[in-house]
C-alpha cells in the first residue's frame, strides 16, 4: 500500500516473491492476550455493538480494552480508546496497574468536554474496570451508551484485538527493552506512526489520520 501511495504498480504476489528472495518474514503473533474478568461485580451491559465494526460517521462508536505487556518479570497495562469510524487511537493511557483510575482516565480524554446526545456507543469486554460505577457515570455525564462483549467472546471486540496484536507484532515482540520509561516511549511513538503513517486495506489504502480527512472533506 505505500509502493502504490507513491505511484508503484505493484500486487501483492509481487511483494511476497521479493520478501521471499530477500529473506524477509512477517513477525508470528503469540496467542496469549491479558484478561481483565473477574467475575460479575454489577449489572453487565448488553452486547449493543452486536460485531457490527464498519462505522461511516465519526464519534459514534468507541471500543476500548487493556492488554499488558511484560519487562524483566514487571508488568505494563495500555488502556487505549478507538473510534470505529476510522480505527484511529483517539486517546490512551499507559500505567503499571490496570485500575479503574486508569481505564477511566483514557476513556476521560477521549470524550473531552462534548456531548453526545446519547449517540456515542462505547463497547468493552467485561472487564472489571468497565463493569465498576466510575466508569459507568463517566459514560452517562457525556450521554454515552454502553456496550460490553459476551462472556469469553473475544470476538465481539475483535477489532480492539486486532491492533493489539499489531502493536506487539511490530514494536515489542522480539526487542529488548532496557526499563518501562524505554518501552513507554515506544509505545507512544508506535501509536503516533499507527495513526499517521500505517495504511490499512479497510481504509481504502490510507492511514486513519488521512481516512478521516478525506471523508470529512468529501
Amino acid at each position: 500500500m505505500d509502493l502504490r501511495a507513491e505511484g508503484w504498480k505493484v500486487g501483492k504476489k509481487l511483494v511476497r516473491k521479493l520478501m521471499r528472495i530477500l529473506g524477509f518474514q512477517s513477525k508470528a503473533r503469540p496467542k496469549r492476550r491479558y484478561n481483565s474478568y473477574q467475575g460479575e461485580q454489577s449489572k453487565i451491559a448488553e452486547n449493543l455493538l452486536q460485531r457490527k465494526f464498519d462505522v461511516d460517521t465519526p464519534d459514534t462508536v468507541y471500543v476500548s480494552d487493556v492488554t499488558e505487556f511484560r519487562v524483566d518479570q514487571r508488568k505494563l497495562y495500555l488502556s487505549p480508546i478507538m473510534d470505529l469510524f476510522d480505527h484511529s487511537i483517539l486517546s490512551y493511557t499507559i500505567a503499571s496497574s490496570p485500575t479503574t483510575a486508569f481505564t477511566n482516565e483514557s476513556l476521560t480524554l477521549a470524550l473531552g468536554s462534548r456531548d453526545f446526545n446519547k449517540k456515542l456507543l462505547v463497547h468493552t469486554d467485561q472487564g472489571f474496570q468497565y463493569q465498576h460505577q466510575s466508569w459507568k457515570r463517566l459514560l452517562e455525564e457525556h450521554g454515552a451508551v454502553q456496550s460490553m462483549s459476551r462472556k469469553g467472546n473475544c470476538f465481539d471486540n475483535s477489532v480492539m484485538e486486532n491492533f493489539f496484536g499489531h502493536l506487539k507484532s511490530e514494536m515489542f515482540h522480539g526487542e529488548h527493552f532496557a526499563d518501562f520509561a524505554e518501552l513507554k516511549v515506544e509505545i507512544e511513538a508506535y501509536i503516533d506512526w499507527y495513526n499517521r503513517h500505517r495504511r490499512q486495506e479497510r481504509l481504502k489504502g490510507m492511514t486513519p489520520t488521512e481516512y478521516r480527512c478525506h471523508t470529512l472533506a468529501a
